[in-house]
């Protein structure tokens, strides 16, 4: 510290205020643990109302554990049977105004999560399929979100320049509309009060019809930091939905933009730049062909009792040929997308069975 003049001190690790402040006294500097570092740095990237709500409460519920361990001392300061002397006053004033506080700020993010919940019925109901980036912090997340989307939302080479939940509309992909949202950064030992925070941003991914997983292909410790954004996924129930894992930066390795499949077929993964753009036609592709787990494309018969549900396939246009045999069963060549599908099953009775046995299984 002397021979670097160092006026901060950064320890990557949770301190316990008792060794905080022991370190201050030692040092006769500033210290600031991993986690305190974390809720300065969203303190300073939160813009929107519901990302300041939840950075306050975050701090709140950290600073609440450091007072109550950090002033127990004061505690001693009693006077006498039913006495309580002005250190043991203060505490407990402290802890009511921070209680109260976070009841507040709880409160007002319920009313936030009921309006986010409402957003997400009203999509379900219009069954827009919705593609959530997630990713390690830094990862190029929001560049790849740009090129997508071609929105201008803020991308920078730092860590949580994300932190409220962007959603868009992708223009350019083939067949029905589809909606990207950009989710906050993930990062190894997130402090827990962060974690209980932003769970209903995070949960947004819950309603997706496809994770996009983005990973910066040029990071040494990209495994590592791949099996973080996994395990965050898993914690909040989302790990049995549909994957796509994307490897951006390809331009700072030797590997070539573009899609990569396994044996049978499936993408496995895409190469790509979103600073340059390379491979970007590539994802589109693989987009397209995995949201809503693809495009249906069979033969189907319909015998006199299934009129309604022909004369809605006819409508969406689904159709490619059709035959009608002796008996008057109508043999139907359809291609749509499973969205659509499922929108039939809504027909209910024979006609919907018929889509959920022949279409959907």
């Amino acid at each position: 510290m002397a021979e670097l003049s160092a006026e901060l001190v950064l320890v990557n690790g949770r301190l316990s205020p008792i060794q905080e402040r022991n370190l201050v006294r030692r040092l006769g500097v500033n210290v600031l643990d991993r986690t305190t570092l974390i809720l300065d740095i969203f303190a300073q990237r939160a813009r929107s109302h519901e990302g300041k709500l939840q950075v306050e409460l975050a701090q709140l519920k950290h600073l609440s554990t450091r007072l109550v361990r950090g002033w127990t001392h004061l505690e001693r300061q009693r006077g006498g049977i039913g006495m309580r002397g002005p250190g043991e006053t203060q505490l407990e004033t402290d802890r009511r105004l921070l209680a109260n506080r976070i009841r507040a700020l709880t409160a007002r993010l319920d009313k936030v999560e009921q309006r986010r919940a409402e957003g997400r019925r009203a999509r379900e109901r219009g069954e827009t399929p919705l593609i959530a980036l997630v990713g390690y912090t830094n990862a190029g997340k929001s560049t790849l979100f740009n090129r997508l989307t071609e929105s201008a939302v803020m991308a920078r080479d730092q860590l949580f320049a994300t932190l409220d939940p962007t959603v868009r509309r992708i223009e350019s992909l083939a067949g029905s509309p589809v909606l990207l949202s950009d989710t906050v950064g993930f990062i190894r030992d997130l402090p827990h009060e962060l974690v209980a925070a932003f769970r209903a941003t995070l949960e947004e991914t819950l309603g997706a019809s496809l994770v996009v997983h983005v990973i910066d292909a040029a990071d040494p410790d990209r495994a590592r930091h791949q099996a973080v954004v996994e395990e965050v996924l898993d914690d909040i129930g989302a790990a049995d939905l549909p994957l796509l894992r994307v490897y951006n930066k390809a331009d700072l390795t030797d590997h070539a933009p573009g899609l990569e499949r396994d044996e049978g077929g499936e993408i496995r993964a895409v190469w790509v730049s979103a600073a340059t753009g390379e491979g970007m036609d590539a994802l589109k592709r693989a987009l397209s062909e995995r949201v809503g787990e693809g495009r249906i494309h069979r033969w189907i018969d319909l015998g006199p009792d299934h009129a309604r549900l022909r004369s809605r396939l006819f409508a969406l246009g689904v159709v490619q040929q059709e035959r009608i045999d002796e008996e008057g069963i109508c043999h139907l060549e359809v291609e749509l997308d499973r969205r659509d599908a499922r929108l039939l099953t809504r027909l209910g009775g024979a006609d919907g069975k018929l889509v959920e046995e022949v279409l959907l299984n």
